[in-house]
C-alpha cells in the first residue's frame, strides 16, 4: 500500500490511470474484485493514538513524568468511507469516441473471421473519427520533445511518471539511453457540459427507424 506521504502523481498520469482503472473494473471481475477489496482495506486501517495535550502539557510543568493514563490513546472518529472515484469524465469522452469514431462499435465487434483488409478500412474509419474527437476535446503534447531514436541522458531527480525506464536498468542516475518513445501529456482537456437529466453511463442511445 502508497505510503501517505509519496508524491503525487500529475494530472496527466491521473487521467490516464483513471481511464485504464475504469475499463477494467468494468471488464475485468477478478481486477474489480481486488480493487473493492483494496478499498475497503485501506478504510479499516486504524488511526494512530495521540496522548492528551492538556494532561502532557501538565505532567511537564510540574516536571514529573506523566502518569500512564496521560499516554493513552483517546477514542478517535472512525474514518469515513472512501468516496468512489468519479466517471462521469470517462464516460464523456468514451461517449465523444463512439460518437465520431465509433470505437465501441469496433472493440465490441468480433473481427475474427473478417479479412485483413476489411479490418484495415473499418481501422481507418475508426481512427478518423477518434482523432478527430480527441483533438477537439484535449490538447495533447509529447512528455519528451527529442526525436524519437535520439540519445538522451536522464539525470539525478527525473521523474519517474513521466519516463519509464525500459531494457537493462541497472544502477542509479545518470543514465543514458536512446528515446524510443516520447510519450504524451494531456495539457488540457474540455468536455461538454451535461444538461439537466443527462445519464452519463449511455455512451450511445439505441437507434429505431419508424
Amino acid at each position: 500500500m502508497a505510503d501517505l506521504h509519496d508524491p503525487p502523481l500529475p494530472w496527466s498520469t491521473r487521467l490516464w490511470f483513471a481511464f485504464a482503472c475504469f475499463f477494467r473494473v468494468l471488464f475485468d471481475p477478478r481486477f474489480a474484485a481486488r480493487a473493492w477489496q483494496a478499498r475497503e482495506a485501506a478504510a479499516a486501517l486504524p488511526p494512530a493514538g495521540r496522548a492528551e495535550p492538556q494532561k502532557l502539557e501538565r505532567a511537564r510543568a510540574d516536571g514529573a513524568a506523566p502518569a500512564p493514563e496521560a499516554v493513552e490513546s483517546e477514542p478517535a472518529p472512525k474514518p469515513a468511507p472512501a468516496a468512489a472515484p468519479g466517471v462521469s469524465s470517462a464516460l464523456q469522452l468514451l461517449s465523444l469516441l463512439q460518437r465520431e469514431g465509433r470505437l465501441v462499435d469496433f472493440l465490441e465487434q468480433d473481427i475474427a473471421s473478417f479479412g485483413d483488409a476489411d479490418v484495415g478500412v473499418a481501422a481507418r474509419m475508426v481512427h478518423e473519427g477518434c482523432r478527430k474527437a480527441l483533438r477537439s476535446h484535449a490538447k495533447l503534447a509529447p512528455v519528451r520533445r527529442e526525436e524519437e531514436g535520439a540519445k538522451v541522458t536522464l539525470e539525478s531527480g527525473y521523474n519517474p511518471s513521466e519516463i519509464k525506464l525500459i531494457g537493462n536498468v541497472s544502477g542509479s542516475a545518470p543514465y543514458r539511453g536512446v528515446l524510443r518513445h516520447r510519450g504524451w501529456r494531456a495539457d488540457e482537456l474540455s468536455l461538454p457540459t451535461p444538461v439537466a437529466g443527462h445519464d452519463a453511463t449511455i455512451l450511445a442511445p439505441a437507434e429505431v427507424e419508424l
